[in-house]
Protein backbone atom coordinates (compact mmCIF):
# COMPACT_ATOMS: atom_id res chain seq x y z
CA UNK A 1 0.00 0.00 0.00
CA UNK A 2 1.36 3.44 -0.89
CA UNK A 3 1.93 6.27 1.58
CA UNK A 4 -0.95 8.26 0.11
CA UNK A 5 -3.34 5.33 0.49
CA UNK A 6 -2.39 5.00 4.16
CA UNK A 7 -2.78 8.74 4.65
CA UNK A 8 -6.25 8.70 3.09
CA UNK A 9 -7.32 5.86 5.39
CA UNK A 10 -5.89 7.62 8.43
CA UNK A 11 -7.60 10.89 7.58
CA UNK A 12 -10.94 9.08 7.53
CA UNK A 13 -10.82 7.64 11.06
CA UNK A 14 -7.85 8.75 13.19
CA UNK A 15 -8.47 11.69 15.54
CA UNK A 16 -7.15 14.94 14.13
CA UNK A 17 -5.05 15.87 17.14
CA UNK A 18 -1.77 16.18 15.22
CA UNK A 19 -0.69 18.27 12.28
CA UNK A 20 0.88 15.29 10.58
CA UNK A 21 3.54 15.40 7.90
CA UNK A 22 2.99 13.28 4.75
CA UNK A 23 5.26 10.49 5.97
CA UNK A 24 4.02 6.96 6.66
CA UNK A 25 6.66 5.31 8.82
CA UNK A 26 7.05 1.56 8.33
CA UNK A 27 10.58 0.60 9.38
CA UNK A 28 13.49 1.96 11.39
CA UNK A 29 17.09 1.05 12.12
CA UNK A 30 19.56 3.17 14.05
CA UNK A 31 19.29 6.77 12.89
CA UNK A 32 17.27 5.83 9.79
CA UNK A 33 13.53 5.68 9.16
CA UNK A 34 11.78 4.36 6.04
CA UNK A 35 8.33 5.20 4.72
CA UNK A 36 5.74 3.06 2.97
CA UNK A 37 7.13 4.07 -0.43
CA UNK A 38 10.64 2.92 0.51
CA UNK A 39 12.14 6.39 0.98
CA UNK A 40 14.86 6.60 3.65
CA UNK A 41 15.09 9.48 6.12
CA UNK A 42 17.83 10.53 8.53
CA UNK A 43 15.93 10.85 11.80
CA UNK A 44 17.10 13.79 13.91
CA UNK A 45 13.83 13.85 15.84
CA UNK A 46 14.06 10.32 17.32
CA UNK A 47 10.38 10.05 18.14
CA UNK A 48 10.68 13.37 20.01
CA UNK A 49 13.58 12.22 22.20
CA UNK A 50 12.19 8.69 22.66
CA UNK A 51 14.47 6.57 20.47
CA UNK A 52 17.65 7.58 22.28
CA UNK A 53 19.31 4.29 21.31
CA UNK A 54 18.09 4.60 17.73
CA UNK A 55 15.34 2.67 16.03
CA UNK A 56 15.02 -1.03 16.90
CA UNK A 57 18.23 -1.33 18.93
CA UNK A 58 19.07 -5.05 19.08
CA UNK A 59 19.03 -5.14 22.88
CA UNK A 60 15.62 -3.45 23.01
CA UNK A 61 14.21 -5.85 20.42
CA UNK A 62 15.65 -8.90 22.23
CA UNK A 63 14.25 -7.77 25.59
CA UNK A 64 10.78 -7.26 24.11
CA UNK A 65 10.78 -10.59 22.31
CA UNK A 66 12.05 -12.63 25.24
CA UNK A 67 9.75 -11.06 27.82
CA UNK A 68 6.70 -11.20 25.53
CA UNK A 69 7.13 -14.97 25.34
CA UNK A 70 7.32 -15.24 29.12
CA UNK A 71 4.89 -12.76 30.74
CA UNK A 72 3.44 -9.60 29.23
CA UNK A 73 1.24 -8.26 32.01
CA UNK A 74 0.17 -8.97 35.53
CA UNK A 75 -1.44 -6.88 38.23
CA UNK A 76 0.50 -4.53 40.46
CA UNK A 77 -1.18 -6.36 43.32
CA UNK A 78 1.77 -8.73 42.83
CA UNK A 79 5.52 -8.22 42.90
CA UNK A 80 7.19 -7.98 39.47
CA UNK A 81 10.92 -8.88 39.36
CA UNK A 82 11.89 -6.66 36.42
CA UNK A 83 9.99 -3.73 37.94
CA UNK A 84 11.93 -4.18 41.16
CA UNK A 85 15.24 -4.35 39.30
CA UNK A 86 14.40 -1.23 37.31
CA UNK A 87 13.49 0.69 40.47
CA UNK A 88 16.79 -0.39 42.02
CA UNK A 89 18.76 0.72 38.96
CA UNK A 90 17.08 4.14 38.84
CA UNK A 91 17.65 4.74 42.55
CA UNK A 92 21.26 3.54 42.45
CA UNK A 93 22.01 6.06 39.73
CA UNK A 94 20.06 9.05 41.07
CA UNK A 95 19.11 10.90 44.23
CA UNK A 96 15.99 8.78 44.62
CA UNK A 97 14.87 6.10 47.04
CA UNK A 98 11.52 4.99 45.57
CA UNK A 99 9.93 4.84 42.12
CA UNK A 100 6.32 4.92 40.98
CA UNK A 101 5.80 3.51 37.47
CA UNK A 102 3.22 4.62 34.94
CA UNK A 103 2.94 4.85 31.15
CA UNK A 104 3.82 8.37 30.01
CA UNK A 105 5.37 11.68 30.94
CA UNK A 106 2.02 13.31 31.59
CA UNK A 107 1.13 10.51 34.00
CA UNK A 108 4.48 10.86 35.76
CA UNK A 109 3.88 14.58 36.20
CA UNK A 110 0.33 13.94 37.43
CA UNK A 111 1.80 11.59 40.03
CA UNK A 112 4.27 14.27 41.07
CA UNK A 113 1.55 16.89 41.40
CA UNK A 114 -0.54 14.55 43.53
CA UNK A 115 2.42 13.65 45.70
CA UNK A 116 3.45 17.25 46.45
CA UNK A 117 -0.12 18.04 47.49
CA UNK A 118 -0.41 14.92 49.63
CA UNK A 119 2.94 15.54 51.31
CA UNK A 120 2.15 19.19 51.98
CA UNK A 121 -1.31 18.40 53.36
CA UNK A 122 0.17 15.88 55.77
CA UNK A 123 2.98 18.17 56.94
CA UNK A 124 1.60 21.70 56.62
CA UNK A 125 -2.20 21.54 56.18
CA UNK A 126 -4.67 21.36 53.31
CA UNK A 127 -4.50 25.09 52.42
CA UNK A 128 -0.95 24.65 51.12
CA UNK A 129 -1.36 23.08 47.67
CA UNK A 130 -0.26 25.56 44.99
CA UNK A 131 2.69 25.01 42.65
CA UNK A 132 5.00 27.40 40.83
CA UNK A 133 6.08 26.45 37.31
CA UNK A 134 7.87 28.36 34.56
CA UNK A 135 6.62 30.35 31.62
CA UNK A 136 7.23 28.48 28.33
CA UNK A 137 7.25 25.17 30.22
CA UNK A 138 5.53 22.03 28.97
CA UNK A 139 4.41 19.26 31.31
CA UNK A 140 1.85 17.20 29.36
CA UNK A 141 -1.62 17.11 27.80
CA UNK A 142 -3.93 16.09 30.65
CA UNK A 143 -6.08 18.73 32.32
CA UNK A 144 -3.70 18.75 35.27
CA UNK A 145 -0.52 18.99 33.24
CA UNK A 146 -1.77 21.67 30.85
CA UNK A 147 -2.76 23.61 33.96
CA UNK A 148 0.85 23.33 35.08
CA UNK A 149 2.21 24.25 31.65
CA UNK A 150 3.30 27.85 31.13
CA UNK A 151 2.04 28.15 27.55
CA UNK A 152 -1.38 29.60 26.74
CA UNK A 153 -1.65 27.84 23.37
CA UNK A 154 -1.98 24.38 24.94
CA UNK A 155 -4.75 25.59 27.26
CA UNK A 156 -7.03 27.21 24.71
CA UNK A 157 -10.55 25.82 24.84
CA UNK A 158 -10.08 23.68 27.94
CA UNK A 159 -11.29 25.97 30.73
CA UNK A 160 -11.84 25.66 33.60
CA UNK A 161 -8.33 24.46 34.32
CA UNK A 162 -7.03 23.00 37.56
CA UNK A 163 -6.50 25.85 40.04
CA UNK A 164 -3.35 26.40 42.04
CA UNK A 165 -0.59 27.10 39.50
CA UNK A 166 1.57 30.20 39.20
CA UNK A 167 4.09 30.92 36.46
CA UNK A 168 7.38 32.80 36.59
CA UNK A 169 10.05 33.51 33.97
CA UNK A 170 12.43 30.58 33.49
CA UNK A 171 15.89 31.37 34.82
CA UNK A 172 14.81 34.24 37.09
CA UNK A 173 15.38 33.19 40.71
CA UNK A 174 14.28 36.54 42.11
CA UNK A 175 10.93 36.31 40.31
CA UNK A 176 10.47 32.88 41.81
CA UNK A 177 11.24 34.15 45.29
CA UNK A 178 8.70 36.95 44.93
CA UNK A 179 6.00 34.51 43.78
CA UNK A 180 6.07 32.47 47.00
CA UNK A 181 3.04 32.75 49.25
CA UNK A 182 1.88 30.70 52.25
CA UNK A 183 -0.19 28.57 49.82
CA UNK A 184 2.78 27.38 47.73
CA UNK A 185 3.90 23.79 48.34
CA UNK A 186 6.28 23.06 45.45
CA UNK A 187 8.24 24.30 42.44
CA UNK A 188 8.25 22.25 39.22
CA UNK A 189 10.78 22.96 36.47
CA UNK A 190 12.42 21.39 33.43
CA UNK A 191 16.24 21.66 33.72
CA UNK A 192 16.15 22.22 29.96
CA UNK A 193 12.90 23.44 28.41
CA UNK A 194 12.34 21.32 25.32
CA UNK A 195 8.99 22.38 23.89
CA UNK A 196 9.64 25.91 25.13
CA UNK A 197 12.50 26.38 22.67
CA UNK A 198 15.45 24.34 24.01
CA UNK A 199 16.23 26.73 26.85
CA UNK A 200 18.90 25.59 29.29
CA UNK A 201 18.73 26.72 32.92
CA UNK A 202 21.30 29.52 33.39
CA UNK A 203 24.38 28.70 35.51
CA UNK A 204 23.51 28.80 39.20
CA UNK A 205 19.76 29.03 38.63
CA UNK A 206 18.82 25.52 39.75
CA UNK A 207 21.06 25.87 42.82
CA UNK A 208 19.29 29.12 43.69
CA UNK A 209 15.91 27.43 43.24
CA UNK A 210 16.98 24.60 45.52
CA UNK A 211 18.03 27.13 48.16
CA UNK A 212 14.74 29.01 47.89
CA UNK A 213 12.79 25.77 48.24
CA UNK A 214 14.77 24.73 51.30
CA UNK A 215 14.31 28.13 52.94
CA UNK A 216 10.53 27.91 52.47
CA UNK A 217 9.98 24.17 53.05
CA UNK A 218 8.92 23.67 49.44
CA UNK A 219 9.38 20.51 47.40
CA UNK A 220 11.41 20.74 44.20
CA UNK A 221 10.27 18.71 41.18
CA UNK A 222 12.37 18.30 38.05
CA UNK A 223 10.48 17.29 34.93
CA UNK A 224 13.07 15.27 33.00
CA UNK A 225 10.58 13.58 30.69
CA UNK A 226 12.35 14.87 27.59
CA UNK A 227 15.87 15.59 28.85
CA UNK A 228 16.43 12.60 31.14
CA UNK A 229 17.75 9.15 30.21
CA UNK A 230 20.98 10.41 28.68
CA UNK A 231 19.73 13.13 26.34
CA UNK A 232 21.96 15.87 27.81
CA UNK A 233 25.08 13.69 28.13
CA UNK A 234 24.57 12.59 31.74
CA UNK A 235 22.02 9.98 32.75
CA UNK A 236 19.86 12.76 34.21
CA UNK A 237 20.09 16.44 33.36
CA UNK A 238 20.07 17.65 36.98
CA UNK A 239 23.37 15.88 37.60
CA UNK A 240 25.24 18.42 35.47
CA UNK A 241 24.08 21.23 37.76
CA UNK A 242 24.84 19.32 40.97
CA UNK A 243 21.36 20.06 42.29
CA UNK A 244 19.13 17.19 43.41
CA UNK A 245 15.34 17.56 43.46
CA UNK A 246 12.91 15.88 45.83
CA UNK A 247 10.99 14.37 42.89
CA UNK A 248 11.96 13.67 39.28
CA UNK A 249 9.72 12.56 36.43
CA UNK A 250 10.83 10.40 33.50
CA UNK A 251 9.29 8.82 30.41
CA UNK A 252 10.06 9.11 26.67
CA UNK A 253 13.46 7.34 26.34
CA UNK A 254 13.23 5.30 29.53
CA UNK A 255 12.55 2.08 27.59
CA UNK A 256 14.18 3.13 24.31
CA UNK A 257 10.88 3.31 22.45
CA UNK A 258 8.09 1.38 24.24
CA UNK A 259 5.85 3.44 26.55
CA UNK A 260 6.75 3.76 30.21
CA UNK A 261 6.87 6.60 32.72
CA UNK A 262 8.35 6.92 36.19
CA UNK A 263 8.31 9.24 39.17
CA UNK A 264 11.41 9.03 41.33
CA UNK A 265 11.29 10.46 44.86
CA UNK A 266 13.18 10.56 48.13
CA UNK A 267 12.05 8.28 50.93
CA UNK A 268 10.84 11.21 53.04
CA UNK A 269 8.52 12.47 50.32
CA UNK A 270 7.49 9.07 48.92
CA UNK A 271 6.15 8.04 52.34
CA UNK A 272 3.06 10.14 51.62
CA UNK A 273 2.04 7.69 48.88
CA UNK A 274 0.63 4.77 50.82
CA UNK A 275 -1.52 1.89 49.51
CA UNK A 276 -4.53 3.20 47.61
CA UNK A 277 -3.21 6.75 47.23
CA UNK A 278 -2.22 6.35 43.58
CA UNK A 279 -1.95 3.65 40.96
CA UNK A 280 -1.66 2.60 37.32
CA UNK A 281 -2.99 -0.61 35.83
CA UNK A 282 -0.22 -0.95 33.27
CA UNK A 283 2.51 0.94 35.11
CA UNK A 284 5.75 -1.04 35.39
CA UNK A 285 4.31 -4.13 33.73
CA UNK A 286 6.80 -6.94 32.99
CA UNK A 287 7.11 -6.17 29.27
CA UNK A 288 7.89 -2.47 29.69
CA UNK A 289 10.02 -2.86 32.83
CA UNK A 290 12.21 -5.51 31.21
CA UNK A 291 12.67 -3.36 28.13
CA UNK A 292 13.51 -0.29 30.23
CA UNK A 293 16.10 -2.34 32.10
CA UNK A 294 17.75 -3.23 28.80
CA UNK A 295 17.66 0.40 27.68
CA UNK A 296 19.12 1.80 30.90
CA UNK A 297 21.84 -0.83 31.11
CA UNK A 298 22.81 -0.15 27.51
CA UNK A 299 22.92 3.55 28.28
CA UNK A 300 25.20 3.00 31.26
CA UNK A 301 27.43 0.24 29.95
CA UNK A 302 27.89 0.75 26.19
CA UNK A 303 29.47 4.19 25.98
CA UNK A 304 26.25 5.88 24.91
CA UNK A 305 26.65 8.85 27.26
CA UNK A 306 30.21 9.50 26.08
CA UNK A 307 29.02 9.40 22.47
CA UNK A 308 26.22 11.82 23.32
CA UNK A 309 28.70 14.34 24.72
CA UNK A 310 31.11 13.99 21.79
CA UNK A 311 28.44 14.08 19.10
CA UNK A 312 26.61 16.90 20.88
CA UNK A 313 29.77 18.99 20.78
CA UNK A 314 30.29 18.15 17.12
CA UNK A 315 26.71 18.88 16.07
CA UNK A 316 26.76 22.13 17.98
CA UNK A 317 29.98 23.18 16.27
CA UNK A 318 28.42 22.51 12.86
CA UNK A 319 25.33 24.54 13.78
CA UNK A 320 27.56 27.37 15.05
CA UNK A 321 29.20 27.42 11.62
CA UNK A 322 25.80 28.10 10.11
CA UNK A 323 25.22 30.88 12.63
CA UNK A 324 28.40 32.58 11.47
CA UNK A 325 27.31 32.35 7.83
CA UNK A 326 23.59 33.07 7.88
CA UNK A 327 22.32 36.34 9.43
CA UNK A 328 18.84 34.95 10.14
CA UNK A 329 20.27 32.50 12.71
CA UNK A 330 20.07 34.17 16.10
CA UNK A 331 21.46 31.60 18.54
CA UNK A 332 22.50 27.97 18.94
CA UNK A 333 21.84 26.52 22.38
CA UNK A 334 21.23 23.29 24.24
CA UNK A 335 23.11 20.54 26.01
CA UNK A 336 24.29 17.16 24.79
CA UNK A 337 22.04 16.08 21.93
CA UNK A 338 19.09 18.34 22.59
CA UNK A 339 20.04 21.38 20.54
CA UNK A 340 18.07 24.33 19.26
CA UNK A 341 18.88 26.83 16.55
CA UNK A 342 16.82 29.98 17.02
CA UNK A 343 15.97 31.92 13.87
CA UNK A 344 14.72 35.43 13.26
CA UNK A 345 12.16 33.89 10.87
CA UNK A 346 9.58 31.09 11.29
CA UNK A 347 11.12 27.65 10.99
CA UNK A 348 8.18 25.54 9.77
CA UNK A 349 9.06 25.81 6.08
CA UNK A 350 12.63 24.70 6.76
CA UNK A 351 11.28 21.61 8.53
CA UNK A 352 9.08 20.81 5.53
CA UNK A 353 11.96 21.24 3.09
CA UNK A 354 14.18 19.05 5.26
CA UNK A 355 11.53 16.32 5.23
CA UNK A 356 11.36 16.47 1.44
CA UNK A 357 15.13 16.05 1.28
CA UNK A 358 15.23 13.16 3.72
CA UNK A 359 16.01 14.81 7.07
CA UNK A 360 13.62 14.76 10.03
CA UNK A 361 13.80 17.68 12.48
CA UNK A 362 11.09 19.87 13.97
CA UNK A 363 10.37 23.44 14.98
CA UNK A 364 9.28 24.51 18.43
CA UNK A 365 8.32 27.94 19.77
CA UNK A 366 7.73 28.95 16.12
CA UNK A 367 11.34 29.96 15.41
CA UNK A 368 13.54 27.30 17.02
CA UNK A 369 14.73 24.36 14.93
CA UNK A 370 15.14 21.45 17.35
CA UNK A 371 17.66 18.66 16.82
CA UNK A 372 17.14 15.41 18.76
CA UNK A 373 19.16 12.70 16.99
CA UNK A 374 19.64 9.29 18.60
CA UNK A 375 22.46 9.29 21.14
CA UNK A 376 24.20 6.66 19.00
CA UNK A 377 24.43 9.03 16.00
CA UNK A 378 27.76 9.06 14.11
CA UNK A 379 29.85 11.99 12.78
CA UNK A 380 29.08 10.84 9.25
CA UNK A 381 25.34 11.02 9.91
CA UNK A 382 25.71 14.49 11.39
CA UNK A 383 27.66 15.60 8.31
CA UNK A 384 24.94 14.18 6.08
CA UNK A 385 22.24 16.02 8.02
CA UNK A 386 24.16 19.28 7.96
CA UNK A 387 24.69 19.02 4.21
CA UNK A 388 20.92 18.73 3.74
CA UNK A 389 20.26 21.62 6.10
CA UNK A 390 22.92 23.80 4.46
CA UNK A 391 21.33 23.23 1.07
CA UNK A 392 18.08 24.64 2.47
CA UNK A 393 19.63 27.58 4.33
CA UNK A 394 21.53 28.72 1.24
CA UNK A 395 18.24 29.48 -0.49
CA UNK A 396 16.76 31.63 2.25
Amino acid sequence: MTSQEWIDRGNAHVAKTYGRFPLVATRGEGSRLWDADGKCYLDFLAGIAVNNLGHCHPKIVAALQQQAAQLIHCSNYFHIPSQIELAELLCENSFGDRVFFCNSGAEANEAAMKLVRKYSAEHFGSDRFEVITALSSFHGRTIGTISATGQDKVKAGFNPLLPGFHYVPFGDAEALRKAITPRICAVMLEPVQGEGGVRVAPPGYLAAVREICDENNLLLVFDEVQVGCGRTGSLFAYQQDGVAPDIMTLAKALAGGPPIGAMVATEKVAESFGPGSHGSTFGGNPLMATTALAAMRTMLEDGVLDNCVAMGDYLRSRLEEFKDRYPFIKEVRGRGLILGMELTIPGADIVTQALERGLLINCTANTVLRFLPPLVVTPEEIDEAMAILDGILQNI
